[in-house]
């Protein structure tokens, strides 16, 4: 039987030790090195190659793991990253999937999900907890269903960079009605801020 060997990034010490815990579990699977910030894990990384990447999205002060995603893609394709997070913003799952993690787990999913997983990623299958699963395929199923026409115009202005007052400008609208529709279209696109909306705006260009 061939070791699976695993490297955790996360910078919630608690988490790590609870996710090594649960994998050592298994015979299969070796966890050969932790990370608590995207810089470490890019030095792990290279110093342990190991066949799977748990990578957390947020870490504090440094590069996040969206950030170490890309710089590990860049560095080298041979590693499986899995993204192991709480958030599941359908901007996050796209940012993760675009960055080129292979599957998308919130800290949530059972220990047969997590077994499941990393032992698919190495088999090159993408792995994806349900209710990511499920989401992510209703917005490529039916991307614009959720919009009105006036907040799917909206949201591709963003992409433009235009402030508030420059959107109602373009829109012949109020300053207050803008923000009426941003927080429409935040709150259906489960999003908190303009960079994820703005990210997920660029997703829906791409699949048009």
């Amino acid at each position: 039987m061939s070791t699976i060997t695993v490297l955790l990034v996360d910078d919630h010490l608690v988490i790590r030790s609870g996710l090594r815990a649960l994998l050592a579990t298994q015979p299969d699977i070796e966890v050969v090195a932790e990370a608590a910030s995207g810089e470490d894990a890019l030095v792990l990384t290279q110093q342990h190659t190991p066949a799977v990447v748990m990578m957390d999205l947020a870490m504090g002060a440094g590069m996040d793991g969206i950030q170490a995603i890309r710089e590990l893609r860049r560095r080298t394709s041979r590693q499986a990253i899995i993204v192991f997070t709480t958030y599941d913003s359908d901007a996050d799952i796209v940012r993760a999937v675009d960055a080129g993690a292979m599957g998308y787990l919130l800290k949530d999913a059972s220990s047969e999900e997590i077994f499941a997983a990393i032992r698919g990623a190495v088999q090159g299958r993408s792995v994806m907890s349900a209710p990511v699963a499920s989401r992510l395929f209703e917005q490529l199923r039916n991307p614009d269903a959720v919009l009105t026409p006036r907040e799917a115009e909206l949201l591709g202005l963003l992409t433009e960079g235009l402030s508030n007052k420059e959107l109602g400008r373009r829109l012949f609208i109020s300053e207050a009605t803008v923000k009426t529709h941003l927080a429409h279209v935040y709150a259906k696109l489960g999003v908190d801020t303009r960079a994820a909306a703005i990210a997920t705006a660029i997703r829906r260009e791409r699949m048009r």
